[in-house]
């Protein structure tokens, strides 16, 4: 009495292995979806996933952009491991607001990067392990002020019971003078970078600040950058302690520091 498959002996309308090989060529030499794969090959959508799963084919969602091979996921083993430092620069909201309170062309002149009112700096340092994070919106990016940054960073991890051992950060000028090493040598840190042209290697910190523009940055309607920078801490002790990540099975970043969730009050 043991079960048996349910899957039949022959299957008639099965697409033809000539098709089926053509659309996994397609898929691995232009790295394109089922719909695309559908139309040029005349096939179903659906059809054309099932071939991708059959063939053990990934998502491309779930693939390397520059290689289209499969992305290989890390985490350190504990806090403080690698520490991952970017800037961004979402551009400063003027007095009143910019498009999303006045409208499109009325917000235009705070593209104009010589007469606009500019961009801001927050700077960034995240926990792999964890996904802890310590931001700091700075003036520009220059040298001293990402070696400074690093130095409060740092103090910052430690007051919260993790040791900085190493840092990632990508090839931009200020990561690579003489001050930030100079500084790392300093802090006991041991600098790292980033391969050229492969941003998805920090790419934890780069997801970070794409959660940091959707739920704080363009959330919501402000009439001034000084409305929106005062909104900033609220957020952050949100994403700290209490908004749940799904790359850490819905907990908070806290709760992977030891005791530091209980202590938040």
């Amino acid at each position: 009495m043991h079960d048996r498959s349910s899957r039949p002996h022959h299957s008639p309308h099965r697409t033809p292995a000539g098709i089926e090989a053509e659309v996994v060529r397609m898929r691995r030499e232009h790295r394109i979806g089922p719909l695309r794969l559908a139309a040029r090959t005349r096939i179903a959508a659906s059809t054309a996933h099932h071939i991708l799963v059959r063939h053990g084919l990934p998502p491309l969602a779930a693939c390397d952009r520059a290689t289209g091979e499969p992305v290989r996921r890390y985490e350190r083993s504990h806090p403080g491991e690698l520490i991952h430092i970017d800037v961004k620069k979402p551009g400063r909201i003027p007095d009143g607001g910019g498009h999303k309170v006045l409208g499109r062309a009325a917000g235009r002149a705070n593209q104009d990067r010589r007469n606009g009112t500019g961009y801001a700096y927050p700077h960034t340092a995240l926990d792999d392990h964890s996904r802890l994070a310590y931001t700091e919106h700075l003036p520009d990016e220059t040298a001293a002020t990402c070696a400074g940054f690093l130095t409060r960073a740092t103090a910052w991890f430690t007051a919260q019971g993790v040791t900085v051992e190493r840092v990632l950060t990508d090839n931009a000028w200020g990561y690579t003078k003489n001050t930030w090493r100079d500084t790392c040598r300093e802090l006991g840190i041991s600098p790292r970078w980033t391969r050229p042209w492969r941003p998805q290697t920090n790419g934890k910190v780069e997801r970070f600040h794409r959660t940091l523009l959707d739920e704080w940055a363009y959330h919501r309607p402000y009439t001034s950058e000084a409305e929106r920078q005062a909104a900033f801490p609220d957020w952050l002790d949100w994403y700290n302690y209490h908004r749940p990540h799904t790359g850490i099975s819905g907990q908070p970043p806290a709760s992977r520091v030891t005791n530091l969730s209980e202590q938040h009050t």
